[in-house]
């Protein structure tokens, strides 16, 4: 599993771990030091010793590159915008599988819908849940029972003061 950190922020660690090693500190403080196992920098220092710095640098992250252009992926970006109902779809709501059949429609290149996530999130969307509400709910109709009927069969306690309640655990009563 890949550490916490961007490919800079790691290829400093490992270079921070042999500079502490060249110091003369042994391999359990120079893993406290940087914050990983005594395994990684034995790691490191065997990978150093054998192919020089060239060991300690960044690498790419590992997935594969963007099968759309900048400007494809600007096309896209603003095609979500307008909503699903002026791409073809029934219901404005955006899927996954909405999205990568969209791409594919556009562009005539297929990704997986498990994809999609990550992919809208290098476009600047994030996920959102659709609130679940009923067609046939009447906005004017809520407000007016919230302002108008609810004061009146809301139970009040004597005085007219909401009551508050300290919570207890159990046992200490």
């Amino acid at each position: 599993m890949r550490p916490n950190g961007g490919a800079e922020e790691l290829e400093a660690r490992r270079q921070s771990a042999i500079h502490l090693l060249k110091q003369g500190l042994r391999k359990a403080e120079v893993a406290r030091r940087v914050g990983c196992t005594r395994t990684s920098v034995t790691r490191w220092w065997k990978q150093y010793q054998r192919d020089g710095s060239k060991a300690l640098k960044a690498k790419p992250a590992p997935h594969r590159p963007c099968r759309l252009t900048t400007a494809q992926k600007q096309r896209l970006r603003r095609r979500l915008l307008k909503g699903a109902r002026s791409n073809g779809f029934f219901t404005d709501l955006w899927t996954c599988p909405r999205v990568a059949e969209l791409v594919h429609r556009l562009f005539g290149v297929a990704y997986h819908v498990d994809s999609m996530p990550r992919f809208l999130a290098e476009l600047g969307f994030t996920c959102q849940r659709p609130e679940k509400r009923a067609m046939e709910r009447d906005e004017e109709a809520i407000q007016h029972w919230v302002a108008q009927d609810w004061p009146r069969i809301k139970k009040t306690p004597p005085g007219g003061r909401p009551r508050s309640f300290g919570l207890m655990k159990r046992g200490s009563s």
